[in-house]
């Protein structure tokens, strides 16, 4: 008579270390990119810094977009039989 011995199976670990690798490699990269993002963020210019950085040529622009708008007719009360 042959006794049948089941011997116990050998779990591996090879699929949850991969996991934790994974892990650690996503939440070092995250880290990286966010560090290298927070120093590549400019601070917002205050509004004394916005009005010194107007210079000659962005007045002269302005002037000019002032004055078309000024020559634009803009009167919405214009009757519609008149334009036939």
């Amino acid at each position: 008579m042959e006794e049948n011995i089941v011997e116990p199976e050998k779990k591996s670990n090879g699929a949850f270390i991969g996991l934790v690798i994974i892990i650690i490699i996503l939440i070092v990269g995250g880290i990286y990119i966010w560090m290298s993002n927070k120093n590549a963020v400019k601070p917002i210019p205050t509004t004394q810094e916005q009005s010194t950085a107007l210079t000659d040529q962005d007045s002269a622009v302005l002037d000019a977009l002032e004055q078309e708008l000024n020559a634009t007719d803009t009167d919405i009360d214009v009757n519609v039989n008149s334009i036939n």
